[in-house]
């Protein structure tokens, strides 16, 4: 199980290592290809037994219960990005000598010959965005693209399925990277960096490196934010091929080699002949929705990678036209006596919080949740003088409250103790009282939902629903 393509999988003993919406596909992928699939599991709940039965009915031995014990005979680990890299089965593997591959490098394995190139993009926010937007230009360009990666689609069904693609725009995460060692992109984005999932990594300088893996043997272009300088340096260190250029985003005016923002238009210096002199407009600022900066941001990193594969200007200005965000991302619910309401349900850390709030001038923030670990001080003294007021809801809203006294103590702030059904409704009356006319009342927890909510889009409808009562 070298580095080349495997061919032959008749008979070869797979460990796949978690069922889940990346496991059962790969299970059935492997049984399909003659490989001896074993499926081992941590879990032994109902939804466990359910999809064990669907995978021993084709054969496939399940293990629920006990994810840690490596299989005898095992000669290959196709692992669920999420599992933890410290786990005892991969310790045993590493024992053995035995490969840990993730669902990512396995599709990256089983392309066909010719096929799609992949276009690839990570960062701590704005990946599902960014690469929704690539795909909308691509699409308009008349090829034949998908979103794919950790955003929906698998990328096992993308590259095994009958649908035959020119070119896919792939979102990975951090999980996903760690375990696709050799993934080689025709170009890829890494849109931030910023302190998150520090738990799984160990360490930022374990997270960065793992995002940093999706420069690794990039063709044509490595695109990086210029305003985060830990972006370009993955790219100094990442092993390109020969004529592989840096290619940077910048909210300014762009220099030679990067695109960026000039009078209201999205330009490129970068894709263009004589790029010391010469800029290629690209759209109008007014063409990506919403206009906030971070969302700027995202559309000329999805434009680098669309350039970057050959697509001309005018694709690039369609496909933002026809682009429309995914819910909870930032999305203006509704005015109501003059004040805006926003739903940010999907700021889940700090550094997205912090973009949300930079797109306003006086807010009153609702925020809180679970901190993952998170420290809010930077986020509070940045924000001080945009906050009209703050409500804050969730297990760790103290954290929260104890920045806001450190770092803007003339805000006032409602601090809200209730965690049952009503309690955003009460959070919104809150933030209503507090508001004036022209303030936008912007919902951008930067913490987890699963206190409160089982995921960010429930707490997105929950507040969404509260400012439709305020209307009524």
């Amino acid at each position: 199980m070298g580095s080349g393509q495997v061919t032959d999988w008749q008979g070869k003993h797979v460990t796949v290592a978690g069922l889940g919406v990346s496991g059962v596909p790969a299970a059935k992928a492997l049984h399909g290809l003659g490989a001896r699939v074993t499926v081992v599991n941590d879990g032994d709940d109902a939804r466990a037994r359910e999809q064990a039965a669907e995978l021993e009915a084709l054969g496939v031995t399940v293990r629920l219960g006990d994810g840690d014990t490596l299989p005898d005979s095992t000669e290959l680990i196709v692992t669920a990005p999420g599992w933890k890299p410290d786990k005892p089965l991969f310790a045993a593997a590493d024992a053995a000598g035995v490969p840990v591959w993730g669902d990512v490098e396995l599709a990256w394995r089983l392309r066909k010959p010719g096929a799609a190139d992949w276009l690839a993009v990570t960062g701590t926010n704005g990946k599902t965005t960014t690469v929704q937007m690539l795909a909308s230009i691509l699409e308009a360009a008349g090829l034949r693209t998908a979103a794919v990666g950790n955003i929906g689609v698998s990328l096992l069904d993308a590259v095994l399925g009958d649908e035959e693609y020119d070119v896919l725009a792939v979102e990975l995460s951090s999980y996903q990277l760690h375990w696709a060692p050799s993934l080689r992109a025709h170009s890829a984005a890494v849109l931030n960096l910023a302190p998150d999932h520090l738990d799984w990594h160990g360490s930022m300088e374990a997270y960065a490196r793992d995002k940093g893996r999706i420069y690794e043997g990039n063709r044509i272009a490595c695109v990086y934010n210029t305003a985060d300088k830990a972006t370009e340096d993955l790219v100094r260190e990442a092993d390109v091929e020969e004529g592989c250029r840096a290619v940077g985003f910048t909210l300014g005016t762009p220099g030679p080699s990067q695109l960026g923002v000039v009078e209201g238009l999205l330009v490129d210096r970068a894709f263009v002949e004589n790029r010391q002199k010469n800029a290629q407009e690209l759209a109008e600022v007014a063409d990506v929705k919403p206009a906030a900066p971070h969302n700027i941001a995202n559309a000329l990193a999805a434009a680098a990678l669309a350039r970057a594969y050959g697509v001309p200007a005018g694709a690039v200005r369609e496909g933002l036209r026809n682009f429309r965000p995914d819910a909870h991302r930032i999305a203006h619910v509704a005015d109501v006596d003059g004040v805006a309401y926003v739903d940010d349900s999907k700021a889940t850390n700090t550094h997205a919080a912090q973009a949300s709030l930079a797109a306003y001038d006086s807010v009153v923030w609702i925020a809180g949740g679970l901190a993952k670990g998170a420290t809010f001080d930077e986020l509070v003294a940045g924000a001080a003088g945009r906050l009209r007021g703050a409500v804050l809801i969730g297990k760790d809203r103290a954290l929260i409250r104890e920045a806001l006294a450190r770092h803007a103590p003339e805000v006032p702030v409602v601090d809200l103790e209730r965690t049952d059904t009503g309690a955003m409704l009460q959070a919104v009356q809150e933030a209503r009282r507090l508001a004036r006319p022209g303030d936008t009342v912007l919902l951008a927890p930067a913490c987890a939902s699963m206190d409160m909510f089982a995921n960010y889009n429930k707490r997105g409808d929950a507040f969404a629903q509260a400012v439709r009562e305020l209307g009524a």
